[in-house]
């Protein structure tokens, strides 16, 4: 007799939207913080959505701010990679394969997307599998993919290297500006000009770190925080979770997202990450230079290390002037405090990459116009 075939967990998603658990939670919230004054920041960009979607930022008790932070790896990626990738782009033989968001990211005196107006080879891709394929192809050019991401897609990059290697590709090669979550959060708890009192920890990070990377928030910082999900109900809870740590002097790193991440996350994706890249020193966008927070492509793969095959000149990296993507990034100020944001800075017209990415805090802000 065969074994019965798995089912899917029997989750009931709705409940995560219900109006009766979403005024509760309100209600608990507003209970536990009264006028207390407590910053919280959303580490994840979809939380930034999230939140300006639901239009959380304006029912919360008066005292309590939620913060956006680094949680966009589009937003975080420094001018300097920018400005590497377009001049990669401009290189007789070379096709750049890239996600879409990075296209209208604007670089010191250019972006993809005007590269690709100007007759370059650039292609959207759906995943780095997309990259090989072309490779195959077009076996007379050389194919780079424009790696940007945090520890969620840096398992499916290292696959794909995996593969280039076992299928013998000699035209393919990544260039790698892939970052670590923990030392931006590090950064941001140790920035005496930003008082954070709780972390909104990320969910899709989580699924691969698990919760253990966070315990030095608390351990050195004494600093809470709450890995949890994406609907009404996983934020709402995770608000009040923070807040009752906050307001009782507890702090502890708690999993409020169990149906999605596991405490030890997913050690296969990490190992898999781990054959491939080594850490590194990186510059974040708004962070600056963060000791081991990068990831960079091992020796023993650096035939696919773009970095390494290509010299390219860059000119001197030149910021957006006026723009405060930085400050942003950080949780010094909410994406209205700057001078640019809605004006000089749109959507239509992005000055800062905060307000390209579709998880950028400065798009989220505009989208749901908020305060």
């Amino acid at each position: 007799m065969s074994a019965p075939a798995k089912t899917a967990p029997n989750i009931d998603f709705g409940a995560f939207r219900d109006p009766a658990l979403v005024r509760g939670l309100i209600g608990r919230i507003e209970r536990i913080v009264g006028d207390r004054p407590i910053n919280l920041m959303e580490v994840c960009g979809t939380h930034t959505v999230s939140i300006g979607r639901y239009g959380f930022r304006s029912i919360m008790p008066t005292g309590l701010r939620l913060l956006s932070g680094p949680g966009c790896p589009v937003c975080v990626t420094a001018n300097r990679d920018i400005d590497y990738a377009i001049a990669l782009a401009r290189q007789e033989g070379v096709i750049i394969a890239t996600f879409g968001d990075m296209m209208r990211v604007p670089g010191s005196t250019s972006s993809l997307r005007a590269e690709k107006a100007a007759g370059h080879d650039i292609r959207i891709v759906y995943s780095p599998l997309d990259a090989l394929r072309i490779a195959e192809e077009q076996s007379e050019r050389e194919i780079v993919f424009l790696s940007v991401g945090f520890e969620t897609t840096t398992p499916a990059i290292a696959a794909s290297i995996l593969e280039a290697s076992e299928r013998e590709l000699t035209n393919f090669s990544v260039f790698a500006a892939n970052k670590m979550t923990p030392p931006a959060l590090r950064a941001i708890a140790d920035d005496p000009e930003t008082r954070i009192d709780g972390f909104i920890l990320p969910g899709h990070v989580s699924t691969i770190t698990g919760i253990e990377p966070y315990r030095f928030l608390v351990d050195e910082f004494s600093i809470p925080g709450v890995v949890t999900g994406f609907e009404p109900v996983d934020i709402l809870e995770g608000i009040e979770m923070l807040a009752r740590m906050v307001v009782e002097g507890k702090p502890r790193i708690e999993n409020a997202y169990l149906r999605g991440v596991s405490a030890d996350g997913n050690r296969v994706a990490r190992e898999l990450a781990t054959q491939v890249f080594e850490p590194c020193d990186a510059t974040w966008r708004g962070l600056g230079k963060l000791p081991q927070s990068g990831l960079r492509i091992r020796q023993e793969f650096a035939r696919f290390d773009a970095s390494q095959r290509f010299d390219v000149a860059i000119e001197p990296t030149v910021e957006p002037r006026g723009c405060r993507c930085g400050d942003v990034l950080r949780g010094r100020i909410a994406p209205t405090g700057c001078p640019l944001f809605g004006t000089a800075c749109t959507p239509e017209h992005p000055v800062g990459p905060c307000m390209v990415s579709s998880e950028g805090s400065c798009a989220a802000y505009f989208r749901y116009r908020e305060e």
